[in-house]
């Protein structure tokens, strides 16, 4: 009998290794100690009690990463974890910790763990390198799917250049990006300040990780951030997603006030539509490009990167007025252009609707001069308009209404009859003599 015990006993062990080789998940934690992990940067407490990796704040140190000793590219995570006081948090993924690098700093991508009101939970940012990739506001569907002081099921995939995260089954972000294919996996204690009160903290479990036989999940669910230039993924196509712009020609483009792409001014180089500054050494007689299709309501994409002191813009619904004059989301080097000054409460700096709304921004969402920043422009069927800067909503008014009618009528627009208010019009890239370029140009009608 007790022979037999043994026999069944190896049986089911063998059928449970089987299983599990079968089902290709591999635990990234024995539930007993903190064996393949090691801790980087601050001094925050990690322990394991309960078959749960504990960490806690410690006062007037950086955030602190206890992170695993291998590198992973291509995986599925998956982990539980538990937050009971208001504190901050992320899961590092693909992430870099070298000597040379930084001294160490820990950086790379981090989804996000946020118990706060803002509930940005599941977001992805960029830690110590790009800041944010996909804030909360790209999908506030997603933002009740945090529980406090409850056991939370993060999910994150990253297979190729695709990034998606879950939570508690809940979608939350989708980011296509290949800075960083391969990299540590670390859980994240945020640094608090010297006069905080130490002692919160977060608890983890059941970390799993899937790193063979992967496809990336391309549903159309959620609102995609496309970090790779110029492309479509199969999920923004199926949202109706199209190209504006290729990245290697100006076709579908011509002049404002031609039938023709200027035969300067403007150029395609390294995958952008750059605009030519233009000087008294070398003058160049640029003009305004407007796209060969017309749009009324739609949601417009694009990314803009330009020369320190640089003015332009990106209008739309022109028409009234003649063929450059319309709503504009300003493109403006707001500390070294003096156009950032003029106007009337800030309504000509980035992202602001040009001479009429200032854009509500904070200085971390603003990429300066030689940075790349991502813009949205979202015209809604009743007339709702939505500027958007680096995840972010800017701005935002109802073209037609009386505040709209008042606004214009102290603006430079005053004069012109009806401002604004084309049924449709082709999106304009405006030409102001400075270096701008501009790329992954894409639109879907709304």
């Amino acid at each position: 009998m007790k022979k037999f015990q043994i026999l069944l006993s190896l049986l089911l062990f063998t059928t449970a290794v089987s299983a599990k080789s079968k089902d290709g998940w591999q635990s990234l934690f024995n539930g007993k100690d903190l064996t393949g992990w090691h801790q980087l940067n601050g001094q925050a407490k990690y322990h394991v009690e309960k078959g749960e990796i504990v960490g806690t704040t410690v006062s007037n140190t950086p955030n602190s990463f206890l992170a695993t000793d291998k590198d992973y590219g291509d995986f599925i995570l998956e982990l539980d974890l538990l937050v009971t006081d208001q504190m901050n948090s992320g899961i590092q993924f693909r992430s870099i910790s070298k000597p040379d690098i930084m001294n160490g700093r820990v950086h790379g991508y981090q989804c996000e763990v946020d118990p706060s009101t803002r509930a940005w939970s599941g977001g992805i940012y960029d830690e110590a390198r790009r800041g944010w990739l996909y804030t909360g506001e790209l999908n506030t569907a997603a933002k009740p799917a945090f529980k406090m002081d409850e056991w939370n099921h993060y999910r994150i995939e990253c297979v190729g250049s695709s990034i998606r995260t879950w939570l508690n089954g809940v979608p939350v972000a989708y980011v296509l990006d290949d800075l960083t294919p391969t990299g540590l996996i670390a859980l994240q204690v945020h640094s608090i300040g010297k006069d905080v009160q130490p002692g919160k903290q977060i608890r983890w479990k059941n970390i799993r990780i899937k790193t063979n036989n992967l496809k990336a999940t391309e549903t159309a669910d959620v609102f995609v951030v496309n970090l790779l230039p110029n492309t479509l993924c199969q999920a923004e196509k199926a949202q109706g997603w199209k190209m504006l712009f290729d990245g290697k020609t100006t076709n579908g483009w011509k002049a404002a006030n031609q039938d023709k792409f200027p035969s300067e001014g403007w150029t395609v180089v390294d995958g952008t539509m750059m605009a030519v500054a233009s000087s008294k050494e070398k003058p160049v007689k640029g003009t305004d490009i407007v796209t060969d299709e017309k749009f009324s309501a739609f949601e417009l994409q694009f990314e803009f990167n330009f020369a320190e002191g640089a003015n332009s813009g990106v209008k739309y619904l022109t028409g009234n007025g003649g063929p450059s004059i319309g709503l504009e989301y300003q493109v403006l080097d707001d500390k070294k252009h003096p156009d950032a000054k003029m106007g009337v409460v800030g309504n000509r700096t980035m992202a602001s609707l040009y001479d009429l709304i200032p854009a509500d921004k904070q200085d971390r969402f603003v990429k300066p001069a030689g940075q790349w920043n991502i813009a949205r422009i979202v015209v809604y069927p009743d007339n709702r308009i939505e500027h958007w800067l680096n995840g972010m909503k800017v701005v935002e008014y109802v073209r037609g209404s009386n505040i709209y009618k008042a606004l214009v009528a102290r603006s430079k627009y005053a004069e012109f009859k009806d401002f604004g208010m084309a049924k449709e019009a082709p999106i304009m890239l405006q030409y102001h003599n400075d270096e701008v370029k501009f790329r992954s140009l894409k639109i879907r009608k709304l």
